[in-house]
């Protein structure tokens, strides 16, 4: 998966699906339902996306350490 900057500043389903590492049809849920930011050209059934807006809205999400994911890899360095 390419790096965010290496994608163009306005986004397909596809593309945002690609750079996200999801399904196209999940992302077109979440513009449907309004959860991620996206646009839709007067008269057109595509969504269209901002690569920035994409980016900056997936960094307002925490990241946590999972817990088991710590426990597997200290039983594995032990063993």
């Amino acid at each position: 998966m390419p790096p965010a900057e290496e994608y163009p500043q306005v986004l397909d389903t596809a593309m945002v699906a690609e750079m996200l590492g999801m399904n196209v049809q999940v992302v077109r849920r979440m513009a449907r339902e309004g959860q991620i930011p996206a646009y839709r050209l007067p008269g057109g059934r595509s969504f269209r996306f901002f690569r920035d807006e994409v980016v900056d809205w997936l960094k307002g999400f925490p990241v946590t350490a999972d817990a088991d994911a710590d426990e597997d890899v200290s039983s594995e360095s032990e063993a």
